[in-house]
């Protein structure tokens, strides 16, 4: 999707609030003993209410309303009978539709008590997924983003997971451009172009190079098995920078 005007502007940010809000009800909410499904269910509560729609569902007829990875899980958890656990680090990813368009947006949460060595990594995360949207602007390549990401990993100390890659979003959850890498891509010859609309979302690790597939049709999970965070914003291209759409309001 390339935006060309203010009411489309408003309309994906809109979206991208309610994805944000849900996060943060859903987070505000986790607590050791509850379900994943019980902790779904709070989100689909927050996108009902603000008369959106669950995009995994309505795209591809996922059994959720929103993906819940657990520990070993990285990407795509199937929210059911599962228990959080204390000290369990949980990856909440939440996209949705109203009126249209769609926005994407995830991120890390570890409940207490938390290691240093997660507390860091999920600090990290999120730091790394800045990283990346600081390269946003209308003209520059986009490999900058995965070239500035790949070197705060090499620097601190972390592995990235190359095969979970960022993607265009708006008119659909997943669209042109497509399989933008979140770490160092020499193929990567494209430009930002003024307008358009992706996510960036790394997806920091302690040892995981890899997601792969499980026992059900959607899970993947870290390869080699290591703790792996994820955090996601929804951005649109401009000349002056990044323009993300998914925070909370």
């Amino acid at each position: 999707m390339t935006l060309n005007n203010d009411e489309d502007l408003e309309r994906l940010k809109e979206i991208g609030r309610i994805c944000a809000n849900a996060i943060q009800v859903m987070a505000g909410a986790m607590e050791p003993g509850m379900t994943t499904a019980e902790l779904d269910a709070i989100g689909r509560k927050v996108l009902e209410d603000a008369g959106a729609r669950s995009a995994p569902e309505l795209c591809y007829d996922f059994p959720g309303a929103t993906c819940i990875s657990v520990n070993e899980e990285v990407a795509h958890g199937i929210p059911g009978t599962r228990v959080i656990q204390a000290g369990d680090l949980v990856n909440i990813d939440v996209s949705a539709e109203k009126n249209g368009l769609f926005a994407d947006t995830g991120a890390s949460f570890a409940l207490s008590p938390v290691k240093p060595q997660i507390e860091r990594l999920c600090r990290d995360g999120k730091r790394a997924m800045w990283v990346g949207l600081n390269e946003v602007k209308s003209g520059k390549p986009l490999a900058a983003i995965g070239n500035a990401i790949g070197a705060f990993a090499r620097k601190n100390r972390y592995t990235l997971v190359t095969n979970l890659a960022s993607h265009g979003v708006g008119r659909s959850l997943h669209e042109e451009p497509t399989e933008i890498a979140t770490w160092p891509d020499k193929h990567e010859k494209r430009r930002m172009t003024e307008g358009m609309v992706f996510t960036v979302e790394p997806f920091l690790s302690l040892g995981a190079q890899w997601a792969e597939g499980g026992d059900d049709a959607w899970t993947l999970y870290s390869e080699p098995r290591a703790p792996t965070v994820q955090y996601e914003h929804t951005v649109v291209v401009t000349r002056n920078g990044p323009l993300v759409v998914t925070l909370p309001g």
